[in-house]
């Protein structure tokens, strides 16, 4: 319990570092606009006010007696408001940090002003990024002091609920956390495909859709027989993009996708075992079949994955019923 409030001082003591020294430089800010400087700093003044109040309850505590009776009460009251702040501000990290390292590169004036910053005493040797980081390191820690409380506190103690429920709370911060850092991943990634993808004289598809993400995507060979003499058979390349409710077919020329259709998924989209020995198929071909797409006709192919397992994982993709 003294290690709650010890370490509440020194994470306060820090963020007072990242909010009076840094967000607060004048000289900073100059070499940002209004958005960078939101993204940069997020509503970490607002975290350090929150981390005020708690440490002033956890004082008060202490000050009604040495042998502190319990903390877990004063977390539980504390986390509505942790919730509201860490999780956006756990969910922007990833923004900051790419910010972060895209004007270290660009912006000269940044640099300069960063450098003078991090050089003063009141840093030691440890840079922006450090302090940018304090919050997400101290939801996650608060959570592995109460569960050391609560290992030695009396089984039969009253605490024991209280303990047992404020770590239920900072779980859910932190799962919270995770949950807001994987979606902004997930829209983060639509939007750099969405400006990869060319639909041609196809109807093109918005991707950035609320609650779509990727679920698998990868090159396949899509296998092809000319009506000749011997029917000939070649292979054309093509690329897969599986997400929780479409499937894009694409040819892949450089960096960009070219696509050659589009099926919802799972309910057009079909695909079956192939007796490829017998058929005199490569092993590792299996039957895509679109019983709707935008070619307007039912569509069915053979693909051919690279190995095996590759074949496997494709295979029960496209057979999910999401």
């Amino acid at each position: 319990m003294f290690e709650l409030i010890g370490s509440e001082v020194s994470y306060l003591r820090s963020l007072g570092v990242a909010v009076n020294h840094f967000y607060a430089s004048k000289a900073l800010k100059k070499t940002l606009n209004q958005m960078e400087h939101h993204i940069l700093f997020s509503n970490i003044r607002r975290v350090m006010a929150a981390s005020e109040k708690f440490l002033m309850d956890l004082e008060t505590r202490l000050g009604e007696s040495v042998l502190i009776s319990q903390v877990g009460d004063i977390v539980l009251q504390h986390c509505p408001e942790f919730h509201s702040l860490y999780v956006p501000y756990v969910t922007n990290m990833m923004y900051q940090e790419t910010l972060v390292n895209q004007l270290l590169q660009q912006n000269r004036d940044f640099l300069y002003s960063i450098k003078k910053l991090e050089s003063d005493p009141v840093c030691q040797r440890r840079s922006l990024k450090s302090f940018l980081v304090l919050p997400f390191q101290r939801i996650t820690r608060i959570k592995l002091i109460l569960e050391s409380i609560l290992k030695l506190t009396e089984p039969g103690s009253d605490s024991v609920s209280n303990l047992k429920k404020a770590i239920e709370a900072i779980h859910e911060i932190v799962a919270e956390c995770d949950k807001g850092v994987q979606k902004m991943k997930q829209i983060e990634e639509l939007v750099c495909l969405e400006m990869l993808l060319d639909f041609g004289k196809l109807k093109s598809v918005p991707l950035v859709v609320s609650g779509r993400f990727l679920v698998r995507q990868g090159p396949m060979r899509q296998l092809t027989v000319e009506a000749a003499y011997n029917s000939r058979v070649s292979f054309i390349n093509i690329y897969l993009h599986l997400f929780n409710d479409l499937l894009i077919i694409s040819s892949k020329k450089d960096q960009r996708f070219k696509v050659v259709d589009h099926a919802e998924f799972p309910t057009h989209v079909h695909v079956q075992h192939l007796k490829t020995e017998a058929l005199g198929l490569p092993p590792d071909s299996f039957l895509l079949h679109l019983s709707r797409s935008q070619t307007g006709q039912p569509t069915a192919m053979i693909l051919v994955a690279c190995t095996r397992s590759e074949k496997e994982a494709w295979m029960e993709a496209l057979s999910s019923k999401q």
